[in-house]
């Protein structure tokens, strides 16, 4: 099959772009949307790019998966794998990647109707896990996740061709704008900021610990805050937020005691899936980017 056309060029000028999305938000399908959302759910998706969802998952199944998450933080051998990213500075995990394949627990999760139906309404049919990862961000010394859109990295360092992937972070601590939760700029998907800089090689090696490219310049995220504003997705331990794969968001440090941790999918169409990275390098591992043979969830 012949790579796709680079319809969403990026790190390739020397000064910042802002392209119109040429894709849907919620892409056509015959599944009916209104027996898992509410119009006004749906159509608050559609406008903002995210939705939050509370209480999907009970506290006795966040209890479970925080014992496995606490277990995990532990295991010497996951901490030298290559799948765990540490923070920059002081060594603490920062996340955990494929998670979907590697751990049973949340293996389940991914396949959960309540999180997989909807992905398949919002991409309009079939889709697979992309990318699977638990985020941590322990007290006194989470870092921060700077502005980004994840579509722009999975685009350009990926080879995801179009805007049809949606994430999924079910919440396993309260967020608040205390402990960093996450901020978005609701709106913000309707348009494609393109980075400036060529990526460098196995830049992937880096970038999970701290973005220095694909991150957006000063003036396009000025640009943005100014026409679509910021939310701050405030909610308890066993919401579901979901968010469109173009939306800006980015997270602060959290220097309180509290931590704040989340689980972490990305669902992809099967008619999506990804090519050759479109900025030229190497495809980034499989643990960050799945390119075996499909299978849906």
């Amino acid at each position: 099959m012949l790579k796709p056309e680079d319809v969403y060029p990026s790190r390739i000028k020397d000064s910042a772009e802002v392209l119109p999305r040429l894709d849907p938000v919620i892409h056509p399908s015959d599944i009916d949307g209104s027996e898992l959302l509410d119009e006004a759910d749906i159509k608050s998706f559609q406008e903002k790019g995210y939705l939050l969802l509370p209480n999907e998952f009970s506290a006795s199944e966040v209890e479970t998966f925080r014992a496995e998450l606490e277990r995990m933080q532990y295991d010497i051998s996951l901490l030298d794998s290559p799948e765990a990213i540490t923070e920059p500075d002081n060594g603490e995990l920062r996340s955990v990647f494929q998670v979907h394949k590697d751990h049973p627990v949340f293996s389940k999760v991914a396949k959960d109707s309540r999180i997989a139906d909807i992905a398949r309404f919002i991409l309009g049919g079939d889709v697979y896990i992309h990318q699977s990862r638990l985020n941590f961000k322990p007290g006194y010394r989470g870092r921060e996740f700077y502005w980004h859109s994840d579509f722009e990295t999975w685009h350009v360092e990926d080879g995801m061709p179009r805007m049809r992937a949606v994430s999924c972070s079910i919440l396993l601590t309260d967020n608040d704008a205390k402990n960093g939760a996450l901020m978005l700029m609701p709106g913000s998907h309707k348009e494609y900021v393109t980075c400036v800089g060529e990526t460098p090689d196995n830049h992937y090696l880096s970038s999970l610990k701290k973005q220095e490219y694909g991150v957006p310049s000063d003036e396009s995220l000025k640009y943005l805050s100014e026409k679509y504003g910021i939310d701050c997705a405030e909610a308890k331990a066993g919401s579901v937020l979901f968010f469109d794969c173009n939306v800006m968001h980015g997270s602060n440090s959290n220097i309180t005691p509290d931590p704040r941790s989340n689980l972490f999918f990305v669902y992809n169409h099967i008619d999506n899936m990804v090519f050759d990275p479109f900025c030229g390098k190497s495809p980034r591992p499989e643990f960050i980017c799945s390119r075996e043979t499909i299978k849906t969830i």
